[in-house]
């Protein structure tokens, strides 16, 4: 049997998953293609 504590985890890692979705939508719509190239150069800095 699953805590309420390992539901409510899954929960928000959900949530977060949906939002960064809906933020990377986003910056592919101000960006395009570099969208991607800008990510990936803020992650490895």
């Amino acid at each position: 049997m699953y805590r309420k504590s390992d539901i409510k985890l899954a929960e928000t890692i959900i949530q977060l998953d949906k939002l960064r979705d809906e933020l990377y939508e986003e910056l592919m719509l101000l960006l395009g293609a570099k969208a991607h190239e800008l990510l990936r150069k803020l992650q490895n800095y």
